[in-house]
């Protein structure tokens, strides 16, 4: 981190997957979404919530977490619940 807010992209989402793992235990499978907002920026994740066999069948939920210039997590809330075969 630079402390000057010019975090790369790269860097940016790495850091924020390592402290939502931190905070929640869940690991996130991917990144759904990147954003900028205001003064920081808006991750979204997808994790696994609950793993079932088969595999289609297992829970995920998509978090969205925000993050200071510097890249460091403010918050974090689920705001979607799916199973893993369900498409929008």
């Amino acid at each position: 981190m630079t402390g000057s807010g010019t975090v790369s992209a790269v860097a940016r989402v790495s850091r924020a997957r390592e402290q939502f793992q931190q905070l929640t235990g869940l690991d996130a499978e991917s990144v759904s979404g990147l954003v900028r907002t205001g003064d920081g920026w808006e991750i979204r994740v997808d994790v696994v919530e609950l793993r079932r066999i088969p595999d289609s069948a297992s829970v995920l939920a998509t978090y969205r977490l925000t993050t200071d210039a510097d890249g460091e997590v403010l918050g974090y809330e689920r705001i979607r619940r799916f199973n893993r075969g369900e498409t929008d």
